[in-house]
């Protein structure tokens, strides 16, 4: 398959102290990691395109890394993820999903006792398209005070022949989080949805 060409990566953090109620004693980090590849697939119908995951491999690799780093080094404070995908016009959505497994893949590689699946999103786009990144709880979906989305997005990116992919990772639920549910304190840890 083709290489993995980078053209940028920009990476995020967010610190939230709080949402107009009392300020949290530990502020919620979210850090956002966004690359501009070029799409090999743009402007043509491929058939097999699978390949392609396993060449993007190394590049999610790196992204996660890049967010643990950036939320301090220690993979044991994310609790929660997600990731998505922006395609060209001249891309079709289909190449967008190529994401997934790399892209979840890689942060479960890097989070100890990840269980639960890593959620995400897709879109076909321009330059400056915006992307609502979906988070859960990296060890239990149903955990509702983890439920979160990310925007991720790029003023120039992507064109036409390039897909912007993005991995998402917060270090906890959000704040002023009391809309009921399973709590993370109650997670059984069996199956990755409680």
């Amino acid at each position: 398959m083709p290489d993995v060409v980078v053209r940028k990566t920009v990476v995020t953090v967010d610190e939230i102290f709080h949402e107009g109620g009392p300020v949290a004693e530990v502020p919620l980090r979210r850090a956002t990691a966004c690359s501009v590849i070029h799409n090999p697939f743009a402007n043509h119908y491929v058939e097999d395109i699978t390949g392609f995951i396993n060449d993007l491999k190394p590049l999610g690799l790196n992204m996660a890394q890049s967010l643990i780093d950036a939320l301090g080094g220690n993979p044991t404070v994310v609790e929660g993820y997600g990731k998505g995908a922006i395609v060209g016009e001249a891309g079709e959505l289909e190449h967008a999903a190529l994401w997934h497994a790399p892209g979840g893949y890689s942060m479960r590689e890097l989070l100890p006792n990840t269980k639960a699946i890593v959620p995400s999103t897709k879109k076909v786009g321009g330059p400056g398209t915006r992307l609502d990144v979906p988070v859960t709880h990296t060890d239990a979906s149903y955990v509702r005070s983890h439920f979160d989305a990310i925007e991720v997005g790029i003023n120039d990116a992507p064109r036409r022949d390039e897909m912007l992919v993005a991995l998402a990772m917060t270090t906890g639920p959000r704040i002023h989080a009391r809309a009921g549910g399973l709590l993370a304190s109650e997670i059984e840890g069996k199956d990755g949805l409680k």
